[in-house]
């Protein structure tokens, strides 16, 4: 993996840049760019950070790596934040309402097939200091989905959640991971190291990790 160190505060700009200039590549090669998105604090500044960016939002779609279920407008949705920082018109939010989760995961699948045949041009997606990333709790059986690209899993962390599946991360043509903090260094140890006994040592070898250094002090 390729790693980026910088100080935690200039992480949200230097992935906005990043995602910046693989959406502006893909416009230049398939005039549409396609972009999965995680939740977080870290995660919000970016993308505040990328909207204040010069891009064609008219062509430029925005997805979920992964959503709790809960209601509309809820503080544990990452939905809340994403239509805060994010021009509206650019989202395809998880059908996390909806009254049959497997079928709605299906149609969001659907749906990300249909626009970019399920290859998306950057997967942003953070990490948990158990070494989680997307909503892969460690140990699930979803980590081993091969036949679908959005799955519904948990309850995790007391939620039911809907994500993109390891395959459909893996085939994104760049998958950035954002991580700060020394609470993560254990965990980005093992994903460097792409220890399959947590989630994130399942993202490919080429990934991108942009971290501080304090989440490298296991390094």
């Amino acid at each position: 993996m390729r790693v980026e160190t910088y100080a935690a505060d200039a992480l949200p700009g230097r992935g906005a840049i990043w995602i910046a200039d693989r959406v502006w590549s893909a416009l230049a090669e398939r005039g549409v760019a396609h972009v999965a998105v995680s939740g977080g604090h870290t995660p919000v500044a970016m993308l505040r950070a990328l909207n204040g960016l010069p891009l064609p939002w008219d062509r430029l779609h925005i997805w979920q790596v992964d959503e709790r279920v809960a209601p509309d407008g809820h503080p544990d949705r990452n939905a809340t934040d994403l239509v805060a920082a994010l021009p509206s018109r650019s989202l395809h939010l998880m059908p996390v309402t909806a009254d049959d989760l497997e079928a709605a995961a299906a149609e969001y699948a659907s749906e990300l097939a249909a626009a970019c045949g399920g290859v998306l041009d950057v997967v942003h997606l953070g990490l948990g200091d158990d070494g989680h990333t997307a909503s892969w709790p460690p140990g699930d059986p979803v980590i081993g989905v091969t036949d679908r690209n959005v799955a519904v899993v948990g309850p995790f962390h007391e939620r039911l959640r809907m994500t993109l599946t390891v395959s459909a991360v893996n085939r994104a043509r760049l998958c950035m991971v954002l991580v700060a903090g020394a609470d993560k260094a254990d965990a980005v140890a093992k994903m460097l190291a792409r220890d399959r006994s947590v989630p994130a040592g399942h993202l490919p070898a080429d990934a991108l990790v942009l971290s501080d250094p304090a989440a490298l002090a296991s390094q």
